[in-house]
């Protein structure tokens, strides 16, 4: 696994520059926390930093392949008709990857017992919680993860933190934007954006 390496990056949203001349690395092991005021550009340097967006001006060096890495965005990605087990279970078939880890996964994050209920029953951290249920189903060591503190309860942002730290122990790199702090997060670093 190669290291990120962003070089002198712009980034724009429209027409509207929102962030220029970034550089920095982002190693095997680390977990960058881009940190910032809302519309300071965190989601769309994330975007660019996946691919998902081109750049404005400069380069992504390393960017890893769509199947080397997991997006986690603002939106859950959910079916709210589905339940927990069948929006995994789509998942897994549209990505390629066995489900069998599916009812491992969601007890991993705490819905084992709901994994019957539909979505739209569900509260937004329990709905985060099976957003990110998919970070355990396949390996993948490239995580980009946008907000996955948000609606999550102090026992969630305690699972994320410890789902980062483990990634980050085996080697996998993690950039991650959050207003809220992430103190347990041991290999954390962080970037401020628009200061």
């Amino acid at each position: 696994m190669n290291p990120l390496r962003v070089i002198d990056l712009a980034v724009a949203r429209g027409d509207r520059r929102v962030l220029s001349a970034l550089n920095f690395t982002v190693e095997p092991g680390e977990v960058l926390h881009l940190v910032g005021a809302n519309g300071a550009g965190k989601t769309s340097l994330l975007e660019v930093l996946s691919g998902l967006r081109a750049p404005a001006e400069g380069r992504v060096e390393g960017q890893p392949e769509a199947d080397a890495l997991h997006w986690v965005g603002h939106r859950n990605a959910l079916n709210t008709s589905l339940s927990p087990l069948e929006n995994l279970g789509f998942w897994c078939r549209l990505s390629g990857v066995s489900g069998r880890g599916t009812a491992g996964a969601l007890q991993r994050v705490g819905l084992q017992r709901l994994r019957h209920r539909p979505c739209g029953k569900l509260s937004t951290g329990q709905r985060r919680r099976v957003a990110l249920a998919r970070l355990l189903l396949s390996p993948r060591p490239w995580w980009f993860l946008d907000e996955p503190l948000a609606g999550l309860d102090a026992a969630g942002i305690e699972l994320v933190c410890t789902l980062l730290n483990e990634h980050a122990a085996a080697g996998g790199a993690v950039v991650v934007s959050s207003h809220q702090p992430l103190a347990a997060v041991a290999t954390r670093r962080e970037w401020v954006l628009g200061a």
